[in-house]
């Protein structure tokens, strides 16, 4: 349970609030508690002895009893909820500020549906567990303590006699308990499952829908539907032989009270209204633990989501900034790499010994085959991930000296695949400065040449583009991507084949946008189409890991190397 502790330190902020609601759990409770008082006097007073005050005060007794319930009844919903609530909101946050401080190299290794479904199924069980099971365990166990005492008050000896199945029922709870818990880490496993099978699913539509695949899409979930069914019916099973075998355990202290009790009413050692009392109490009793046996099992299921949780919480994050770390000034934009050797995968170098420089305001491009390291390259100097050996400078200064967060600002990143947000087009395009007036939003859509048919846009900037902005053409998500560089104003831009998945017309006018937002830049370019970098100042061929070969768009050919291989191949195709 050390892990439920430390949810509940998520509670510290609001004990004032907690406070109060157990206040008004106890209260209810007791109230809950008089009602077989009642009882009793109304068998041992008002029957036995004919007082008609005495029926009053009963009576009188019964509404308030019930009016007092209701009122802190409702207290306690309202205000362990609103705990409950706040502090799901917290553990949210904490996940997601944990999320956006990991690594690429975490999301690398997880399904983003997996990554989602902590936020959303694991949390929801600490809901559960905090909420529902929280008020079930304090009102069950404040009548169990309270209808024990006054077990106690009305017969000791019975009591004791009763009491004796206790251990009983806490051994039984304890066994079940341990089964219930790992059986709830295998169905939060199970739903992390499916979450991440309907992210795959639905993002893939398009792709699913042109294979005609849907059916076999409807297969996969169906068989992840019944693993999940399956983890499910086994907590089924043993909530449901939990709780048969806490009821038995109490059925046969219940039959030791009566038989006791009734001799002790025929002996004339205690009164028929104290046994019906003590009765009733004892009903009071088995409920309570017959509910704590529910709600513990329920507990043990949700636990394994707050294991889960804990687990991401406490994932090692990287240190992003080394001590000492200072920001990075205004920058010119020479880049250098010296000898950088990087692995994804211990012992496997995914970049060996690759040196380049570039000064300011100069186009690199990287060609080669797919997967030699283009992007990798790219990826290392933002520092998306941290190079093995080697060394990264940007104006004569190591990249690993100065803060993460002052080198991005300064790095305009144009990927292949468009990422835009379900939002405005002019809440897009802000992005890549949340300060920007909404001139200067439209003077970058123009330069990116966006503005034309942002205008056609049935809300114009204002219009919502849907998610990832799917209501798009791909040459339009591109240009917004591009007046999202333009309003950044980096001196270092990264295009990573921002036009191969283009037609030639949207190529054209896209290409048109890249060149005026290289001006003036240092720009690393990732070709596909060769045609885009015939003028680059330097163009580098990268394969398996490696720089094979690099110079001007002439030189290259002139060696009849790879790059000479990749430019015949490409144009004798176009050529055909």
């Amino acid at each position: 349970m050390k892990n439920y502790r430390r949810l509940l330190q998520y509670m510290r902020p609001y004990l004032k609030q907690l406070f109060l609601a157990i206040i008004c759990i106890i209260v209810a409770a007791g109230c809950n508690l008089y009602l077989p008082w009642i009882i009793k006097d109304m068998i041992d007073k008002v029957l036995a002895e004919k007082d008609m005050m005495m029926l009053n005060v009963i009576c009188v007794g019964i509404v308030v009893v019930f009016l007092v319930r209701g009122i802190f009844y409702y207290g306690q919903s309202y205000l362990v909820s609103y705990i409950g609530q706040k502090v799901i909101i917290d553990v949210r946050e904490v996940m997601f500020r944990k999320f956006q401080r990991m690594p690429m190299a975490y999301f690398d290794k997880h399904q983003t549906g997996e990554t989602m479904s902590f936020i959303t199924n694991d949390v929801a069980a600490i809901q559960s567990a905090l909420v529902d099971q929280l008020i079930e365990m304090v009102t069950e166990g404040s009548i169990l303590i309270g209808s024990i005492a006054m077990m106690i008050y009305l017969d000791w000896k019975l009591s004791l006699l009763t009491l004796v199945v206790i251990p009983l029922v806490g051994q039984a709870m304890k066994i079940f308990g341990r089964k219930i818990k790992r059986n709830g880490t295998v169905i939060q496993e199970r739903m992390a499952d499916i979450t991440s099978l309907l992210q795959e699913s639905i993002s893939a539509i398009r792709v699913v829908k042109s294979f005609v695949r849907e059916k076999y899409e409807t297969d996969r979930f169906q068989r992840q539907n019944q693993l999940n069914f399956q983890a499910a019916m086994k907590n089924v099973q043993l909530t449901s032989l939990l709780t048969p075998t806490v009821e038995f355990l109490a059925a046969v202290s219940v039959t030791f009270i009566v038989w006791f009790g009734g001799y002790e009413v025929v002996n004339n050692e205690m009164t028929a209204g104290a046994l019906v009392a003590f009765l009733t109490y004892a009903v009071n009793l088995a409920n309570p633990v017959k509910r704590l046996s529910r709600v513990y099992g329920n507990l043990q299921r949700a636990m394994a989501a707050v294991d889960r949780v804990f687990a991401v919480i406490d994932l090692e994050e990287p240190i992003h900034d080394k001590p000492g770390a200072k920001p990075l000034p205004e920058i010119a934009g020479a880049v250098k790499l010296d000898k950088v050797t990087f692995e994804y995968k211990k012992g496997v170098p995914a970049l060996s010994d690759v040196s380049l420089e570039a000064k300011p305001g100069q186009m690199i491009a990287f060609v080669g085959p797919s997967g030699a390291g283009k992007s990798t390259i790219a990826n290392l100097i933002p520092r998306f991930y941290e190079i093995t050996e080697g060394a990264i400078s940007i104006d004569g200064q190591d990249i690993r000296d100065v803060t993460v967060a002052s080198l991005r600002e300064q790095i305009g990143i144009v990927p292949q695949e468009t990422v835009l947000f379900s939002t405005t087009v002019r809440e897009n395009i802000r992005y890549g400065r949340l300060d920007a007036t909404d001139e200067e939003v439209e003077a970058a859509a123009k330069a990116a040449n966006a503005d034309e048919f942002i205008q056609n846009l049935p809300q114009g900037y204002d219009t919502k583009i849907g998610e990832r902005g799917m209501n798009l053409s791909g040459g339009q998500r591109q240009r917004m991507a591009i007046a999202r560089a333009i309003l950044k104003n980096p001196r270092i831009l990264i295009l990573d084949e921002a036009t191969s998945a283009l037609d030639t017309e949207s190529e054209k006018i896209v290409q048109a946008a890249l060149d005026k937002l290289m001006v003036g830049r240092t720009s690393f370019v990732i070709a596909h189409r060769l045609s885009t970098i015939f003028n680059a100042d330097q163009i580098f061929v990268i394969d398996g890991g490696k720089v094979s070969e690099h110079g001007t768009h002439e030189e290259l050919l002139k060696r009849n190397g790879l790059y000479s291989y990749l430019y015949n191949i490409q144009f004798n195709k176009q050529n055909v």
